[in-house]
């Protein structure tokens, strides 16, 4: 099964149309179809390819390129930019360190032994031995009660260009969030910024990984276990290289194939709190597949990297918001699966789980 391709250039033009007239979105025709459209996917797929105009395959390359640069480092260098202390929530988190849920979830284990054998993931080792970049992107709130988690940036030595091309290429890939946020609350009957009011400040980061394919270039190595994200939406440019299954509502493992200047969004546990399970957060795992050897074999014959870069932006719900299943989900009678909880609280609890907050355990 091959995800469709959502163009968001109509409904940007409409809105932004709208924004300078007063005029209301939802009364456009074949609009509140499209707004439709991204909330089934969301709800039964849990994932969205989308092209932005805004967002173009140059800016995805010269982002890939920079970090292809930084990974390449040796480690020394890297670690000089670890920030343990602040749960890994800024600079770089060494490979070996973040533990994936299903090595550590028995609940999940169970589940996931319970699936067919086709569509079961590759169980992890242990930590998954990729490198990971953490870099905010947006105004942090002035005031807030989770420190930690809103840090100041760490920019390494020797990158002229990194605080522009980090923040160019994380808020383009925020605004194509917040596009699909206005067009899923309106497919879902919500006001238009029912989910993008409560992303305003928040601790969104750009958290590029890099997976060291010489070394770890083996058919079936897990750089990624299978895992989903605790934040609201995930964004992702292209990668260079394949190996990104995902699973579907109805539990079937699809291998993604993101198209060219496409970009690919899931989503995460804030939005199924919101939405009290209509939508609920994708899984997914990272893999060295068949179509990954291929790819290395031509980066190798093309003295390409072979360092796997993953362009992906975690948009949260801002710290301090509450999370709680809204408006007309809050009728569900699943809501009460979803009690109210302040976001950053739930951020930490997620995080201790991951072995990202000193307690060994989640992604």
């Amino acid at each position: 099964m091959e995800l469709p391709v959502i163009d968001l250039a109509p409904y940007l033009a409409i809105a932004d149309a709208g924004n300078r007239e007063g005029e209301s979105t939802k009364r456009v025709s074949g609009l509140t179809e499209l707004c439709h459209e991204v909330s089934r996917l969301l709800k039964e797929t849990g994932a969205l390819l989308v092209k932005d105009p805004r967002c173009t395959a140059e800016d995805n390359d010269r982002f890939i390129d920079m970090m292809e640069k930084y990974f390449e480092k040796p480690a020394e260098f890297k670690r000089l930019q670890e920030r343990p202390f602040l749960h890994y929530q800024v600079g770089v988190t060494p490979e070996g360190v973040e533990v994936p849920r299903s090595l550590v979830d028995e609940e999940m284990q169970e589940k996931l032994r319970a699936m067919p054998k086709e569509h079961q993931p590759l169980i992890p080792k242990g930590p998954d031995p990729k490198w990971r970049y953490m870099w905010r992107v947006g105004p942090r709130p002035s005031k807030t009660r989770f420190q930690e988690l809103n840090s100041e940036p760490v920019i390494p030595e020797g990158f002229p260009e990194w605080k522009e091309t980090m923040d160019s290429w994380g808020y383009k890939m925020i605004s194509a969030i917040e596009a699909v946020a206005e067009m899923a609350a309106i497919g879902f009957g919500l006001p238009k910024d029912a989910f993008t009011s409560l992303m305003k400040q928040g601790p969104h980061l750009l958290a590029p990984t890099g997976s060291d394919l010489k070394r770890y270039g083996q058919e079936g190595t897990v750089f990624a276990g299978y895992h989903y994200d605790l934040n609201f939406l995930t964004i992702h440019g292209r990668s260079r290289f394949p190996g990104l299954n995902i699973w579907l509502r109805n539990g079937q493992k699809i291998e993604v194939k993101v198209p060219i200047g496409c970009l690919l969004i899931q989503t995460g546990k804030q939005i199924e709190w919101l939405t009290a399970g209509e939508c609920t957060a994708g899984m997914h795992e990272v893999v060295v597949t068949k179509r990954t050897i291929d790819a290395i074999k031509l980066a190798s014959e093309q003295n390409r990297s072979l360092w796997r870069v993953s362009s992906t932006l975690f948009a949260h719900i801002a710290s301090d918001a509450v999370l709680k299943p809204l408006g007309h989900f809050a009728e569900s009678p699943l809501a009460s699966k979803y009690p109210s909880i302040c976001a950053g609280e739930f951020v930490e609890q997620e995080l201790s789980v991951i072995n990202l907050k000193g307690n060994k355990g989640e992604s």
